[in-house]
């Protein structure tokens, strides 16, 4: 599906770690965190939506986008919680390690399906290898120290709220580094979005 349209889905995110938090750490937010937890999933819905031209009806990989919102949100809650116990670094690491067993097989399997598909080695250029290197090592691996070091300190529930940028910070580097147009519905939704964020950090969350 269109990134756009996914986008949408995992504007959930936030508002899925806020709950994981109250589960799993018996955080207890205030009416105020919650009220803008939801106006700023309401405006990333809406933003995103504005900016794609509209959002589709509902299609089965919408399911999948969930169980990742899910899956998502109660790593971060379970990695903010070891953090406070192993350090930030500490734990990506051993998540990595942990899955290892796990990804080298699929990626095996994903390798060999795409050669018997293509009868050859898929061609990917250097600009490819930049981006795979530049996620790889940067937004999967050492963003987490500083992602999972600000879990730990917490209130995870109040700090997950910030990721409600993510989908505004998307757009704009799809403009900086695809050249896509910006016309004045983004710059308002990201304002809209941000105010929701910087609200919601600021209410009172009892731990």
């Amino acid at each position: 599906m269109p990134a756009a349209h996914g986008a949408v889905v995992i504007g959930l995110l936030p508002a899925a770690t806020a709950a994981a938090a109250v589960l799993r750490a018996k955080e207890r937010p205030s009416r105020a965190f919650w009220w803008a937890s939801a106006a700023g999933v309401v405006a990333v819905i809406g933003f995103v939506a504005i900016s794609a031209g509209g959002i589709a009806a509902l299609q089965p990989a919408d399911l999948l986008l969930v169980a990742a919102v899910v899956s998502a949100a109660i790593g971060y809650a379970e990695g903010a919680m070891l953090s406070r116990e192993l350090g930030s670094w500490q734990t990506i690491c051993w998540a990595l390690l942990v899955s290892l067993p796990v990804m080298v097989p699929l990626t095996v399997v994903g390798a060999a399906s795409m050669i018997e598909a293509n009868h050859r080695w898929p061609e990917v250029g250097r600009q490819a290898w930049l981006a795979f290197a530049y996620l790889a090592t940067v937004s999967m691996f050492l963003g987490f120290f500083a992602w999972y070091r600000g879990l730990a300190i917490g209130p995870i529930s109040r700090v997950s709220q910030i990721q409600l940028v993510q989908p505004v910070f998307t757009i704009v580097w799809s403009a900086l580094l695809l050249h896509e147009h910006l016309d004045w519905t983004v710059w308002a939704g990201a304002a809209v979005v941000v105010l929701c964020a910087a609200t919601a950090v600021r209410s009172r969350v009892r731990m």
